[in-house]
């Protein structure tokens, strides 16, 4: 087996996205996260913001956005991407319904990938791969080097849940966890243990981020 390393393993997979389209975008920390979310949210809502003469939300509607998403449980915070949120302007005189996620024309969201996002909780992290749909963080990606055993990434997780997930990063839905020769992905639950939580989605012979 060739060894390759867990730089080589994360180069490749966001290379391989951008291949399939994805933007890749450079964020750094949670502030940095905020203000791509905001961008984000405004190309996927372009056309309710049009009908109302308006290119983005001032600060104050983006303020409302983030309180509104804040708070609940996993399965509330889903039912919240799903559903339109009906926000008044600032100035009173609209209502704008907007739109999170696009659940019936998946094309027509907006696909990134960003490495190495780091967010301070109870211990600073750095996420290894991060996928965002309009600039939610939908999809964390944690890697391990061939031949580490997959269990670690595992456990990585479990750290990040426990001491640094926090505002949009409540909002990731699933887990990837790969060494490069075997792949599993698992629903963001913690309860969920590695015996019975993870499912195979890569054998030993193939790998998307060879």
């Amino acid at each position: 087996m060739t060894a390759q390393s867990e730089q080589a393993l994360e180069n490749g997979l966001i290379s391989t996205l951008q291949d399939m389209s994805y933007e890749y975008v450079q964020i750094k920390e949670e502030t940095n996260l905020y203000i791509n979310f905001k961008k984000q949210l405004e190309k996927h809502n372009a056309k309710a913001l049009a009908e109302i003469g308006r290119t983005s939300f001032t600060d104050k509607e983006f303020e409302k956005i983030c309180i509104y998403l804040e708070g609940g449980t996993l399965f509330e915070k889903s039912k919240k991407l799903r559903d339109l949120f009906p926000m008044e302007t600032e100035d009173g005189q609209h209502r704008i319904w907007v739109e999170f996620l696009n659940k019936n024309h998946w094309c027509q969201n907006e696909f990134q990938v960003s490495n190495q996002i780091t967010v301070e909780g109870r211990k600073t992290c750095r996420y290894d791969v991060t996928i965002l749909i309009n600039g939610l963080p939908l999809v964390q990606i944690e890697l391990k080097k061939r031949g580490v055993e997959l269990k670690q990434a595992y456990n990585q997780v479990q750290r990040y849940q426990k001491t640094s997930f926090r505002g949009l990063f409540d909002y990731i839905q699933i887990f990837v966890i790969s060494n490069g020769v075997n792949t599993r992905y698992f629903a963001n639950n913690p309860n969920c243990g590695y015996k019975f939580g993870g499912v195979d989605i890569l054998g030993d012979e193939t790998s998307v981020m060879n």
